[in-house]
């Protein structure tokens, strides 16, 4: 990993951890998909998946007037060991005790 600041700091942000959370499952997402289940304009949508795209946390695929958008397949070692305790820790918010 270049650069861990730029890398942490792309996780750190609450719209862009969501979208990574929808791309967890492994699969190819549209970004129009992104924005229907984040509540985010396109180019709002379009900025935060740049910002994950820069920092090669994803990468993306034109299709047709679309982009769809998956967790970069190979993804270094160290970042991939950072993304799933991420993930991890934000999987399922916790439920309360009765």
């Amino acid at each position: 990993m270049e650069d861990q600041v730029a890398f942490l700091s792309a996780l750190a942000e609450p719209t862009r951890l969501a979208a990574l959370r929808i791309l967890w499952d492994g699969g190819e997402h549209c970004v129009c998909e992104l924005m229907t289940k984040l509540g985010a304009s396109q180019s709002r949508m379009s900025r935060h998946m740049s910002a994950l795209k820069a920092v090669g946390l994803v990468a993306d695929r034109r299709d047709a007037q679309w982009v769809r958008y998956r967790l970069t397949p190979d993804l270094a070692p160290s970042a991939r060991e950072i993304l799933d305790a991420v993930m991890a820790a934000v999987a399922e918010p916790k439920r309360r005790a009765a």
